[in-house]
């Protein structure tokens, strides 16, 4: 007969290995009353694997709401008692996590303002020894991929066995559409170096505001993200943080079901001859643009050679502004995003300044 205590752990990995995973819940707990009927109401729509709820708020600056503490966490162990839902918290110290498993938290979540830290990382790592608990990692604010691959490797070496990513977006200056870019790119290539973990999707994050949700939602699931992670409140528009987004359950289940979810594989000789054909055409276009792009380079080279015999700069701001402008033009009339070409020239540009500089160096 099993005891309690396995009856939960068998429901954690039952929920962590879902796929996909659909973590919801308010972005803090504020009151007791709200935390109990905001996770009755996302268990009755059927969808949600888990309740998150914030209890501990690293806040922007002083005086903001930074959350109820850890007096937030027995409503939580209430709340999974009514719903059978497994919980979710964000911590950021070693105590958080200490009064988090007291409290029988199911998963921890390590924020973005902790995983820009290493310091913090470790804490939280070293709290963790000796504990069989899944653990997510989201990314950092700014966007650099050893911060979160390193958060990765400290809360492995604590020996938690269980870890998950989550892309909430990363801060961008210039960025006017999201709370926090995506650069999906980003996340694609922290997937790619851990394939074998689980990557969540935190539209609430990316969007900063409700009414873009489904789309960045669709987009995730679209890049076979394993699962969501999205605010809700029984009062969004009343919420003591990040109002703008968050959603009611009801509306939470209505976006999830007008979601198109895909599979990764089909099995079917004739789509995977297609597709292989198709690959092929490519694997060819690809091979071409390196062979183009090594003479590129060849004749950037020349290039150097007389730059240097005429003791001229590398840098040509004036051609470099021509080159893009027309890319730029040109891109959008066959259907390239201006953020590839921009990408893209800016990538051959550093190249070619680099093959330039070794001639003017030799």
């Amino acid at each position: 007969m099993q005891t309690a205590e396995q009856t939960t752990n068998d429901t954690v990995q039952k929920a962590w290995k879902k796929r996909p995973l659909i973590i919801s819940g308010p972005c803090s707990a504020e009151t007791e009353e709200q935390v109990l009927a905001t996770a009755q109401r996302l268990a009755a729509t059927g969808k949600v694997d888990m309740l998150r709820a914030g209890i501990w708020k690293p806040r922007t600056k002083p005086g903001m709401f930074e959350g109820i503490g850890a007096k937030g966490l027995p409503w939580l162990q209430q709340a999974k008692k009514l719903t059978g839902l497994p919980t979710t918290v964000e911590v950021a110290t070693g105590k958080q996590v200490e009064d988090a498993l007291t409290f029988d938290v199911d998963v921890l979540w390590v924020g973005a303002r902790t995983t820009v830290n290493p310091f913090s990382v470790q804490e939280v790592a070293d709290a963790l020894r000796g504990v069989n608990v899944p653990v997510l990692i989201k990314n950092p604010i700014n966007p650099d991929l050893e911060l979160w691959a390193g958060a990765v490797e400290r809360i492995a070496r604590s020996g938690i066995k269980d870890i998950g990513l989550i892309h909430r977006g990363f801060s961008s200056y210039g960025n006017t559409e999201y709370r926090n870019a995506p650069m999906w790119h980003l996340a694609i290539e922290m997937k790619l170096k851990h394939p074998d973990m689980p990557i969540i999707n935190d539209p609430s994050h990316i969007c900063g505001r409700r009414d873009i949700l489904q789309d960045v939602m669709q987009r995730a699931v679209d890049l076979d993200y394993d699962g969501l992670m999205i605010e809700s409140h029984i009062d969004p528009d009343n919420a003591w943080s990040d109002a703008k987004q968050q959603i009611t359950p009801e509306r939470l289940k209505e976006m999830l079901e007008m979601i198109i979810w895909r599979k990764e594989d089909v099995n079917s000789a004739e789509y995977h001859a297609a597709l292989e054909k198709l690959r092929q055409q490519i694997n060819h276009l690809d091979d071409e643009l390196m062979q183009i792009l090594s003479q590129r380079m060849k004749i950037a080279e020349k290039i150097g050679q007389y730059k240097k015999e005429n003791n001229i700069t590398i840098l040509q701001t004036n051609r470099w502004n021509e080159i893009i402008e027309k890319a730029l033009t040109k891109g959008e009339k066959i259907g390239l995003s201006k953020e590839f070409i921009t990408k893209y020239f800016d990538a051959v540009h550093m190249e070619s300044i680099n093959h330039q500089k070794k001639v003017l160096d030799a």
